[in-house]
């Protein structure tokens, strides 16, 4: 008895084409999943390396974005700090003012118009 060996090549092909599909489908599903075109190098090299330029620029404008508010922050500080202090030197002028008034000789209205002045002062040192 012959021992004959077959091969049904239309199997074979089937068989390749079932594994190429389930490939394909196996790499989308995978996009998919991620939303991203390009999950590994092998996806696209060159499109690899310029999302990940694009990676790196977005991560940098975020910071300029950060540091941008932190920036707007400190300003708005310094601008209530000159607020006040603005405020505080209307005061020292008035008071200042009413002190060189010919008419205000009192000794008391006087020592506490520099009491105020100086206190104005020691405030704006502070700020």
């Amino acid at each position: 008895m012959a021992l004959t060996i077959a091969n049904n090549v239309s199997s074979l092909n089937a068989q390749q084409n079932l594994t190429r599909a389930s490939s394909s489908l196996s790499k989308s599903i995978e996009r998919l999943s991620s939303g991203l075109k390009v999950n590994r190098g092998a996806d696209g090299p060159a499109a690899l390396v310029i999302s990940e330029k694009q990676r790196a620029q977005i991560a940098g404008l975020k910071q300029a974005i950060e540091n941008s508010d932190k920036a707007v922050s400190v300003v708005q500080t310094a601008e209530g700090a000159l607020n006040e202090i603005n405020s505080l030197l209307v005061k020292v002028r008035s008071l200042a003012l009413d002190s060189a008034n010919a008419g205000v000789n009192d000794s008391d209205s006087l020592a506490a118009n520099q009491a105020e002045i100086t206190n104005a002062l020691e405030t704006i040192n502070r700020i």
